[in-house]
């Protein structure tokens, strides 16, 4: 998808590598006409008129004076009639938390204070390539009357998500008949947030286990729960309502019915944004590893607070930022907040044991890491985390039809063999235990899931 046009700056009306606004030895000509510097069409005026008079002292010919004389009269009095203060510039959205796809509008506002009205004011704006404007890919050229405003609409989409700008903008002013022009005015624009679009996603298998007291998803440890876990023998400290009688008087022993506590499951999702790969296209075209894994974690995060859970997001890169695990909607919106602010950085320092090791995560959470498995270093983080017995799921975003174009001879057998140390990768991760599924949407870790709550409640061994 082509972005917006990259910023030009307006073409200077005077020679370049002249500047006007600073003195150079003394006051210079645009001092004297108040910042406003003389364009091309001056100094033809004034050389035309110089030839003319020159001319006519020189052949005394009064007829050349006679023709000079409306061409100095009408640049004297549109010097003298200069406006003085300089244009203003606005710019202005009218929704700054969208979501992608969603459209945007604005506008960008030129005004004239000076009772002298301009006779053309070029326009010029970028804008993030996240946001599709066209009207921000050619100039804009404005007559704008003393006292008023001309108003430049906008309208276009929010394609990717992050914290994309509408501008900076740029305008200057020509006034007497084209022949001064002002000094270049500038002004920021607004700020938006575009949240990503939420992958629909949904498990229907229950956590490893979980540790609050609250929460859709009940735990594999016993306690005072609604769910039957089974029936055991009579303990000390078992409540008499917990007696099964039946069994009790089919067997002559006491029986309980033992449950399975209600406890909130614990998610961390663990985002490697060491290395960005593929091009992104926006909502409406190709993804790359980024828009992958902030979408997917998206969708994770919404699924998991919606059921009453926890969720903790932690982001692996050069920088480490973390969130902490908390519920609720609150929790949802502060996570996608959070999620704005991924993005791939080259060079920092570099990703510690120690800020992402297992002692940084509960032993009960469902640690979901969402990797493209480009770096080794991703890799063994993840292995360590399955070593320290952690329950870990590595979802893969690369991108299914990310190609590699070869730009020598050796570039497919280059591909070739990146592709198979990636897949060898990939299989010692699941010899330590660790499965690794590729992101799909809906039902994505069902499988996954199921086998690892199977796992977690198989008896384990317990060193003396």
């Amino acid at each position: 998808m082509p972005g917006p046009a990259p910023a030009h700056n307006p073409r200077p009306a005077v020679p370049v590598g002249v500047d006007w606004s600073r003195p150079r030895g003394g006051p210079t000509l645009a001092d004297s006409l108040d910042g406003w510097m003389p364009t091309r069409a001056f100094g033809r005026a004034v050389l035309l008129v110089g030839l003319l008079l020159f001319g006519a002292v020189l052949l005394r010919r009064v007829d050349l004076v006679v023709l000079a004389a409306p061409f100095a009269i009408g640049a004297a009095i549109g010097v003298w009639r200069r406006p003085e203060a300089l244009p203003q510039l606005t710019v202005d959205v009218t929704e700054r938390v969208l979501t992608e796809g969603q459209p945007v509008t604005g506008r960008i506002a030129v005004g004239n204070p000076d009772p002298v009205g301009y006779d053309l004011v070029v326009v010029r704006a970028v804008a993030s390539r996240s946001l599709r404007l066209p009207e921000l890919d050619r100039p804009y050229g404005v007559a704008v009357a003393s006292g008023s405003v001309v108003d430049i609409p906008l309208s276009g989409e929010a394609v990717r998500w992050g914290r994309p700008v509408v501008g900076p903008a740029r305008a200057y002013a020509v006034v007497a008949d084209g022949l001064l022009v002002s000094p270049q005015v500038a002004t920021r624009g607004p700020r938006l947030r575009v949240f990503p679009v939420t992958e629909q996603f949904e498990a229907v298998e229950a956590i490893p286990r979980a540790a609050g007291l609250v929460g859709a998803h009940r735990s594999r440890r016993p306690g005072q729960g609604g769910e039957l876990a089974g029936v055991r023998m009579f303990a000390p400290g078992d409540r008499l309502r917990r007696i099964d009688w039946r069994v009790s008087l089919r067997t002559r022993e006491l029986y309980v019915a033992a449950t399975l506590s209600d406890r909130d499951a614990e998610v961390v999702l663990l985002l490697d944004v060491l290395h960005e790969a593929g091009r992104s296209g926006g909502i409406h075209g190709a993804r790359s590893v980024l828009d992958t894994t902030v979408r997917a974690a998206a969708g994770i995060a919404q699924h998991y607070l919606h059921a009453g859970d926890r969720v903790a997001l932690l982001e692996y890169s050069y920088r480490a930022r973390r969130l902490r695990a908390a519920g609720g909607r609150r929790q949802y919106l502060t996570a996608l907040e959070w999620l704005l602010d991924v993005e791939h950085r080259i060079g920092g320092y570099e990703p510690s044991s120690a800020a992402f090791g297992p002692q940084t995560v509960s032993p009960n959470a469902l640690v979901v890491v969402l990797t493209p498995l480009l770096d080794l270093r991703a890799a063994a983080m993840v292995a360590r985390f399955a070593r320290a017995g952690r329950f870990v799921v590595a979802v893969d975003t690369l991108p299914p039809d990310l190609t590699v174009v070869p730009d020598s001879d050796w570039g497919a057998a280059a591909s070739r063999l990146w592709r198979l140390e990636r897949e060898n990768t990939i299989g010692q991760l699941r010899e330590h235990g660790v499965p690794v599924v590729a992101w799909a949407g809906a039902g994505s870790l069902d499988e996954v899931l199921r086998g690892v709550s199977r796992m977690a409640g198989a008896p384990r061994a317990v060193p003396r």
